[in-house]
């Protein structure tokens, strides 16, 4: 059952709702502009900020979903379907394994499996953005709460896999971060590529 769940969770992240719906949307392919991310961010860049907030929302709901349904048929195997979730967003088949950056679905899962672990990313990444301006450290801060929430919370049987789970995030954004330490990461609104960090 634990792999019939880590298959169901991939299959539901590696859906790549940002290149479908700017596809749909007649806004071309998004992997051929701005960073070439797949994530929000870089759909905001087609000048579309419907088709990103449609990315936004559907890149967290594919990891509530992924949650969900193995709750209702697996719960021992909810978080590794969450996994599975995360681990499809970052390497889709359907795109040769070049996905996002898994902060949106992240926060999906965290939501699906306690709801006040979402609650703290999300004020997280929020506060941080708004505090900063600086989107991928928002979406990296967020990251880092969850397994550090998950023991906070009295869940402490999920803090291996989740700390998987950050490391993994965090590793799509070393480049964010090696820019971050040299002080190069640009801030909200100065438009740059290098922001790209809810996917």
């Amino acid at each position: 059952m634990p792999m019939m769940m880590l298959a169901v969770g991939y299959l539901f992240g590696s859906i790549p709702f940002g290149v479908i719906l700017t596809r749909l949307g007649g806004a071309g392919d998004v992997r051929a502009i701005g960073s070439g991310n797949i994530g929000a961010t870089n759909v905001l860049r087609t000048g579309r900020k419907g088709l990103a907030a449609g990315t936004l929302i559907l890149d967290m709901a594919k990891g509530l979903a992924a949650v969900w349904i193995a709750q209702s048929i697996s719960p021992d195997d909810a978080i590794i379907a969450g996994a599975g979730a995360i681990l499809g967003h970052l390497y889709p088949i359907w795109l040769k394994f070049h996905g996002g950056k898994g902060v949106a679905t992240y926060m999906g899962v965290a939501l699906a499996l306690d709801w006040r672990i979402g609650a703290i990313y999300a004020l997280l990444w929020i506060g941080v953005i708004v505090i900063g301006r600086i989107s991928s450290l928002g979406g990296l801060v967020a990251a880092v709460s969850v397994p550090v929430a998950a023991w906070a919370l009295g869940h402490p049987y999920w803090l291996p896999l989740l700390s998987a789970l950050t490391l993994l995030v965090l590793w799509r954004h070393k480049e964010n971060i090696g820019r971050l330490l040299s002080g190069r990461e640009p801030r909200i609104g100065k438009g740059s590529d290098a922001a790209d960090n809810a996917g």
